[in-house]
């Protein structure tokens, strides 16, 4: 990777970038003056790169009124990096769950990875986990007052990457969707307890997909894996909004995921290349857990790696224009973090690392997960590539670098809190 000093240009384009972004600051939801997100940065939060903001710091559904991130301070923190550590903000690189490889720390440094996700299931406990997540963090040289994000998928049934001591036993969704909403709510608190002890600031979960019951057989990525709450989109916007403000009241981020959603699908994105919806409208019902898991404080939408006709049928959802910036970010108003599923799935495998990289911010993604760390040096210098050629899309990438560190300001990460 070829290093480049460019603070200034970049504090400029922070600087202008501001008057964008704080006019569309998350607010709080209505009927409570509580900011969307995880537990907000304090004056005094733990040191970037500690993996949390220390037992004191309160969860934003016990502490109403607390502020959320200052945007022009954050804005002003993403203006004092350069291009490749404002690129490095947007990168979130995978690593085995049981142990960090010498190779692999040694490319998480050199990208200046911002973030960094467990992939593969361990039952090896939390004090292993806790170990690995450690070990991540010291790999990575981090821009002052900015620290590493970690996260894991942690839903429950057949995906529940970290287990062993320390860590509960999470029934699947399907088995969630029994409980009640307070009880989910509870019992996620406790799951978020665990994840936030061993190191882990974000869940990517939960999943707000709904199976109609005629394809509840032949839905291979959620049915498939007990994986949703129901075919009732009502039901399940109720266990999504319940499972996101359990991991909130534990300090613990999460994310939505997989808009606009796999429940109409039938193969999986992972191992299968054009999956295509063909049901899904661009104002469907089946849109509410989504709403609802925002209103309920939600830090992230994935985006799914599926085609969607009648939305936009020449480009994944993950490439789309139409979805991530007209419908994520206009219809449904969330200006959060929008992150994507897999960059190294099957189902994006045609095109090239570079290309892969670059389409996702384009069409307005935020923060990319990179599956595969053999791909993430080529993924960061062709987007910062693109930046030095195109001043719109450096922007971007001074806009997205701004919402990861606010992000990570309310939960102890970043120094930007006001």
């Amino acid at each position: 990777m070829i290093l480049r000093n460019r603070k200034a240009a970049a504090g400029l384009a922070a600087a202008a970038l501001f008057g964008v972004l704080a006019g569309c600051a998350p607010s709080a939801p209505s009927g409570t003056s509580t900011p969307p997100g995880s537990a907000p940065a304090t004056e005094s939060p733990s040191g970037p790169g500690s993996g949390t903001a220390g037992p004191e710091t309160p969860s934003p559904s016990k502490t109403p009124g607390t502020p959320k991130p200052s945007t022009a301070q954050c804005a002003a923190l993403v203006g004092g990096l350069d291009l490749d550590e404002q690129v490095g903000q947007l990168l979130m690189v995978a690593i085995d769950s049981s142990g960090l490889a010498s190779s692999t720390g040694s490319t998480l440094d050199e990208v200046h990875a911002g973030s960094v996700l467990l992939l593969g299931n361990t039952e090896a406990g939390r004090r292993a986990v806790s170990s690995v997540t450690t070990d991540a963090r010291e790999a990575i040289k981090t821009p002052r007052g900015i620290g590493v994000l970690l996260a894991a998928d942690q839903e429950g049934g057949q995906v529940q990457r970290l287990a062993g001591d320390g860590f509960d036993e999470i029934p699947s969704a399907e088995e969630q969707a029994d409980q009640s909403d307070g009880e989910l709510r509870k019992n996620a608190e406790g799951w978020g307890e665990d994840l936030k002890k061993a190191g882990i600031d974000v869940n990517l979960a939960p999943v707000a997909d709904v199976v109609p019951k005629e394809l509840e057989d032949v839905n291979e990525p959620i049915a498939g894996l007990d994986r949703g709450y129901g075919s009732d989109p009502d039901k399940v916007a109720k266990k999504v909004a319940a499972f996101v403000e359990g991991m909130a009241d534990a300090g613990v981020g999460t994310s939505l995921k997989h808009f606009p959603g796999l429940g109409k699908v039938r193969g999986n994105t992972d191992f299968t290349a054009k999956v295509t919806d063909t049901k899904t409208g661009p104002d469907d019902p089946d849109f509410a857990p989504f709403r609802a898991g925002i209103d309920a404080g939600a830090n992230m939408i994935m985006i799914a790696n599926a085609y969607y006709e009648k939305i936009d049928p020449d480009h994944q959802a993950v490439f789309s224009k139409k979805i991530i910036t007209n419908l994520v970010r206009g219809d449904l108003g969330f200006d959060g973090v929008v992150i994507s599923d897999d960059l190294a799935a099957e189902a994006v495998s045609s095109l090239s690392p570079e290309k892969r990289a670059v389409r996702f911010l384009e069409a307005g993604g935020d923060l990319m997960i990179i599956g595969d760390p053999s791909e993430a040096e080529d993924m960061a210098d062709a987007v910062a590539d693109k930046a030095e050629d195109d001043p719109e899309f450096e922007r971007r990438i001074t806009e997205s670098a701004t919402r990861v560190v606010q992000l990570k300001s309310r939960l102890g990460l970043a120094s930007c809190g006001s």
